[in-house]
């Protein structure tokens, strides 16, 4: 059984899902230091003018854990993100297939990231196909050493291999894995090309691009990105 494990990002890129997609369970690391101005509570979707960030405005007292850190109620983000999604993407052929999900979400109140992120995850890999079942680190007992970390969560899931993204190998104490029983898998993945509007391709964009402009052959697009 194959384990990937992941902070909850904001509406995700390719690769993220890519990597849910090998795995048997995907482990949401929601229990770790919550980094700013990373992939946490932003990402970005395509203008006219090229990449644009989509940004969650959020509060927390440094250090905080992904599940400590709130947001800022009094930003309209929600009717922001909508509007440049409206307007970016209502000419893509798949806009009206997603739009329902799309002004639900932004039509709720949100408190805090984790859960912002954890719903944006669960609707676009079911928009892609992927039935990976996920998992929730801060449900769970574990380690606060980063390493012991990961092998406990494997433990926890059932898991005898981990996947691990291409840099993984450059950071990880990898014979501590092999002394727990547990294999190393690592994830190998090009960004793959598809139909786009707005002139020159732009990738690691949010997987909501590649939806609004290839809808039902988004999941097998994403998949051929894989090199493993």
């Amino acid at each position: 059984m194959i384990v990937a494990i992941h902070q909850p990002q904001f509406m995700p890129w390719l690769g993220y899902f890519d990597k849910m997609d090998q795995a048997d369970c995907f482990v949401l690391l929601d229990n770790v230091q919550y980094k700013k101005n990373e992939w946490q509570n932003r990402n970005r979707i395509k203008g006219p003018q090229g990449p644009q960030w989509l940004t969650v405005p959020v509060q927390f007292k440094f250090p905080a854990l992904i599940t400590e850190v709130g947001i800022n109620g009094s930003d309209p983000w929600r009717r922001k993100q909508l509007q440049a999604l409206k307007t970016n993407y209502a000419k893509a052929p798949y806009w009206p297939l997603y739009e329902g999900f799309i002004a639900q979400f932004y039509g709720r109140e949100w408190g805090e990231l984790a859960a912002v992120n954890k719903a944006s995850v669960e609707w676009l890999r079911g928009a892609l196909g992927i039935d990976t079942p996920l998992r929730i680190a801060s449900e769970m007992k574990l380690n606060e050493e980063p390493t012991q970390r990961l092998i406990d969560i494997c433990k926890a899931v059932g898991a005898d291999a981990y996947l691990a993204g291409v840099d993984g190998k450059k950071y990880m104490d990898l014979d501590r894995f092999a002394a727990a029983g547990l294999r190393i898998v690592v994830q190998e993945y090009e960004h793959p090309t598809y139909p786009q509007l707005y002139g020159e391709f732009a990738s690691h964009l949010s997987a909501l691009d590649l939806l609004h402009n290839c809808g039902p052959e988004s999941g097998e697009i994403l998949r051929s990105g894989r090199k493993n």
